[in-house]
């Protein structure tokens, strides 16, 4: 026992004394320092071999059948640059070893160095087997260029190892033999140098080069032979050849000479017309030989009418890349997509309900005790002001201080703390230094705040003339000023906020401004509701603005397993639209509904009008925690490409973490709008600033677009006023069903429900978990977790799997789930009738 005791004692001494020199040469200081000794190592034998160019032939006689010690003892006895080790490393290495291909030694060692201090990321292997390669070939090679002159120079350029070697070859396979082995060394090993070698060889022995040379011999005797002719040629008119490639001149060239009985070329000089789908005419010069540019589709034809007896020289080349293009529908008149319901009336202003807000006049003496307030406190703290400034909002005053010279911003932004003490203040928020202005933002809320109205908002100039696509119109902002923003500039939004801070009313502002301004043949809305109650209140207008499956039967998504259907649904009306705006050579969705309400484009090809499709998703966290990628992946797509197509998402959460927003979220939904939030951690991940955790509630929020972020008062739109406009909107005649989006059919044939357990796929653990939990008669992942020593999605699986096959009862909660079957004799045979 004494024996193993110790011997285990050494082998983890051992053990220990490895993992210290490994972390040694792993510590980044280590590495950079033995990188740079073997860079300055590796110059100094380079200095040695560049001066034993000059000075080998001196050292030679000092330095041949002497020692080393011997060579070091005698002072000063050598020329070589680098001393007397530098004169013998030299001959070493020129003479002795490899000669002038030594230096790839040199360049090894300067990647082993330049690799040890991080400067550079090559691998040092491939490195190493180039290196030798180079070296072996260049030794052999300059020995075998200069053996005879060997005797007569002092420097062997492929040294005595390339010298002894390319002399057995000469004895062995003659000189031929050693040439062509130099000769197929140096292919092989440029072979794998350089991917661009195989391509040059190929091009080499086909012989390209040389009948390209044969071909242009019989172009230059051909000219010379049509010298006396009166048609002018290229070279009579240099500037005016067109430049083509190969594969056009010798389609022009198999062109011409098919027809070249109907297009006849004339002594006077023509000039060609090609028109290309009627959209652009270009003008080429007709030279000796016609030279026409032609398309590879089928569909070319050429129009030939003009022949020798016309006398104009000129024919026309038509490229038509499709029947839409040609198709002209402008003596029906313009499409009106409003036409199926022209006598709809939008909403009136009169559903919304005007709150009384009194006079709305400003506190002077608010302002002034706050003004004093915060002059006071920075006074405190040894920051000088300048002057202040105040701005009063419905909710919140924004005061602008201007601080003196010499004042760091930092100072003051570390006070908000210290003045929203001295203010009283709920919370404040300092914006050091505003955007565009020379001073500091103190936003303090007002003791009175104003409640902005829908209405107010609706009835405003600036949204009742505004031009935008889809035009959002979400309250007012510090200055009282109506803020509105285009949704199909966003393209897509991003809403977040704890819950009762406004985040639902905020989604029914942004409805509402829509659904006043888009007519139902121009927009659709797809409405996601995992809590069934927020957008029940819009399943009115589902013959008028939404859109759904066509097997669906409500328009108001609830369940998880739709949602996904749907998703996916809208992907592939994603790529149909796409399909469409390629065949219609529009670039949105705009210029092909502009196109096609001018009857440019023909509908029984499969065009039609588009709406716009806005996506609202309420409880995105909720769906995240249920389906994860499922969802994630199609929202994904979505957010990337559909903006062209005019296809818009809005997602709500009330749980801004990094699980539910995730960088894939982020990065494609570029507007965010941030009610009051809980944490600077929520703020963070959804606004990527702090601010959104300082907000007062009620509606208060800060929206974001790029760098730019505007505190805003959301307009507040009750349910009933909701309520009111769906009627509203609901009693007028309709379209007969809601719009129907492409029918989805997942990979698994549509019969197999999402997130169904198929029992012929069984865990391989299985059998034993059913004996485990009907021995134990305990229905507990938690149990099978422990005993089989596996992770939590695992057994989660396996219960499920136990729970398909009648092992298990159905989950209850934190209970324990219920054993269905009692012994073990039962069991077997369960196990048996499933094999």
């Amino acid at each position: 026992m004494a024996k193993k005791t110790t011997s285990a004692k050494q082998s983890s001494n051992e053990e220990s004394k490895l993992g210290s020199v490994r972390s040694f040469f792993k510590n980044e200081r280590t590495r950079f320092i033995s990188g740079l000794i073997i860079s300055i190592v590796t110059i100094y034998i380079g200095l040695a071999l560049i001066s034993f160019f000059f000075t080998g032939g001196a050292d030679q006689s000092k330095i041949e059948n002497i020692p080393l010690s011997d060579l070091v003892t005698n002072h000063g006895s050598v020329e070589n640059w680098t001393g007397a080790r530098g004169a013998y490393l030299s001959d070493l290495l020129m003479n002795r070893w490899f000669g002038i291909s030594s230096f790839m030694i040199l360049f090894f060692l300067g990647s082993v160095g330049a690799k040890l201090m991080n400067l550079n990321r090559i691998s040092l292997l491939k490195r190493f087997l180039f290196c030798s390669a180079w070296l072996l070939w260049g030794s052999l090679f300059f020995a075998f260029i200069f053996i005879k002159g060997y005797e007569d120079t002092f420097i062997y350029l492929g040294g005595q190892h390339g010298y002894y070697l390319s002399e057995m070859m000469i004895n062995n396979i003659g000189i031929p033999g050693t040439i062509l082995f130099l000769v197929g060394f140096f292919l092989i090993i440029a072979i794998f140098t350089s991917k661009r070698t195989i391509p040059l060889l190929q091009r080499f022995l086909s012989f390209h080069w040389l009948k390209k040379r044969f071909d242009k011999e019989e172009q230059a005797e051909s000219d010379e032979e049509d010298e006396g002719k009166d048609i002018p040629s290229f070279s009579e008119q240099p500037d005016e050849k067109p430049e083509m490639e190969d594969e056009v001149f010798d389609t022009a060239k198999e062109l011409a000479e098919v027809d070249a009985a109907r297009m006849s070329v004339k002594s006077t000089y023509a000039p060609t017309t090609t028109t290309v789908s009627d959209a652009f005419e270009v003008t080429v010069p007709r030279d000796e030989e016609e030279y026409i540019p032609v398309s590879k589709n089928n569909n070319t034809e050429i129009d030939d009418t003009d022949s020798d007896d016309s006398g104009d020289g000129t024919f026309t080349v038509e490229v038509p890349s499709g029947d839409d293009e040609v198709y002209d529908g402008s003596a029906l008149g313009e499409y009106d997509p409003k036409l199926d319901l022209s006598h709809y009336r939008y909403p009136t202003i009169d559903l919304l309900k005007k709150y009384d807000q009194g006079d709305q006049q400003v506190d002077m003496e608010e302002q002034t005790a706050n003004q004093k307030r915060i002059k006071q406190t920075l006074e405190s703290f040894g920051i000088s002001i300048a002057s202040i400034k105040a701005t009063v909002g419905p909710t919140i005053t924004l005061y602008e201080v201007i601080p003196d010279t010499g004042v760091r911003i930092s100072k003051i932004r570390n006070l908000e703390d210290d003045i929203a003490l001295s203010l009283s203040a709920l919370g404040i928020r300092i914006i050091a230094p505003m955007p565009g202005k020379g001073t500091i933002g103190i936003e303090v809320p007002n003791k009175d705040p104003q409640m902005v109205a829908m209405q107010s908002v609706i009835a405003s100039r600036k949204f009742q003339e505004s031009r935008y696509d889809l035009p959002v119109a979400l309250g007012k902002t510090i200055t009282n000023e109506i803020f509105m923003f285009d949704l199909c500039k966003m393209p897509h939004l991003l809403v977040a906020g704890a819950t009762g801070q406004g985040k639902s009313v905020g989604l029914n502002a942004i409805i509402t401004s829509l659904l006043y301004k888009k007519h139902p043949s121009e927009l659709k809305f797809v409405l996601v509701d995992p809590k069934m109650v927020e957008f029940s209140i819009y399943s009115e207008i589902e013959r008028h603005y939404l859109a759904k499956l066509p097997d669906a039967d409500k328009a108001i998504i609830t369940d998880f397993t739709k949602v996904i259907q749907t998703l996916n649904s809208l992907c592939k009306e994603m790529d149909d639209r796409y399909d469409l705006l390629m065949k219609a050579h529009t670039r949105n969705i705009k210029e092909y509904n502009a196109k096609f309400i001018s009857r440019h484009l023909n509908p029984e090809k499969g065009h039609k009008f588009m709406p716009y499709i806005v996506v609202i998703i309420d409880e995105f966290g909720d769906l995240i925690m249920t389906a994860g990628k499922e969802i994630e992946l199609p929202i994904a797509r979505i957010a990337q490409k559909a903006r062209a197509v005019g296809i818009h998402m809005i997602i709500a959460t009330q749980r801004p973490s990094t699980n539910i927003i995730t960088g894939t979220i982020k990065a494609n939904f570029p507007a965010r709008m941030a009610f009051r939030v809980s944490s600077m951690i929520d703020s963070r991940t959804i606004l990527d600033s702090p601010g959104a955790n300082q907000l007062i509630g009620r509606g208060d929020l800060l929206f974001s677009q790029g760098n730019d972020m505007t505190r805003v008062q959301c307009a507040f739109v009750d349910t009933p006023e909701v309520e009111q406009i769906a009627s509203f909107i609901g009693g007028q005649p309709g379209y007969p069903t809601a719009f129907q989006l492409p029918e989805y059919v997942g990979e698994n044939d549509g019969e197999k429900v999402p997130g169904a357990v198929d029992l012929s796929d069984r865990d391989p653990l299985f059998d034993e978990a059913a004996r485990l939990i009907v021995i134990q008669q305990q229905g507990s992942t938690s149990l099978i977790q422990r005993k089989f020593a596996i992770g939590y999605n695992r057994a989660g699986r396996l219960m499920d799997q136990l729970e398909a096959a009648g092992i298990v009862g159905p989950f209850e909660g934190s209970k324990a789930r219920q054993v269905l079957i009692q012994d073990e004799y039962n069991l077997e045979q369960l196990l048996n009738s499933l094999k």
